[in-house]
């Protein structure tokens, strides 16, 4: 099942699940509870903490749920806040982090690549926290719309439509989708 995250940023071959980790929580759950899929390929946007080029396609099965607070030491979680799908056709190897919150600070956020974690996402965490309760396999497909600096909203918004038609193509070219 390829699903998405709604609002905006819709797909006419991807299910809607939600803005951000509580609604997509809520909803896929819902769907795995009715209608469980044997496999889900979350397909979305995602900001660059400065390694990926904007409209770069990044592959991944692993997400964090990390603050920017956790960067400066202010906080610490007693959570898994790294999770990771068995799901084997994924070849990158990049973390998606996900919070409700879009980075605007790129010192601080740029700090984020020392984990490993290169792009943000408002929702794959919270998909990769329910595919792992209910045993799917999950993947993610992300382009790339903006960098987490001061201008993230303004680029998301200038780069939006050429970026969800590249991930389109994406995935016609990998024959995800036909």
């Amino acid at each position: 099942m390829i699903i998405c995250a709604g609002r905006n940023e819709t797909f006419n071959f991807a299910k809607e699940m939600g803005v951000g980790l509580i609604e997509t929580a809520i909803n896929l759950t819902r769907q795995c509870l009715f209608d469980k899929p044997d496999f889900l390929l979350f397909i979305g946007s995602a900001g660059s903490y400065g390694n990926h080029e904007i409209f770069d396609i990044v592959e991944s099965k692993r997400a964090a749920n990390i603050e920017l607070s956790f960067l400066e030491d202010n906080s610490y979680t007693p959570l898994d806040n790294v999770l990771e799908s068995e799901n084997k056709m994924v070849r990158n190897d990049t973390i998606i982090n996900s919070s409700n919150y879009i980075s605007k600070n790129f010192e601080l956020s740029k700090n984020f690549n020392e984990y490993g974690i290169g792009c943000e996402n408002m929702e794959f965490y919270s998909i990769l926290q329910v595919a792992k309760e209910f045993e799917i396999p999950v993947a993610g497909i992300f382009v790339i719309t903006n960098y987490t600096n001061e201008n993230a909203h303004e680029d998301f918004l200038k780069n939006h439509k050429a970026a969800m038609q590249k991930l389109t193509s994406y995935l016609l070219e990998k024959q995800i989708i036909k």
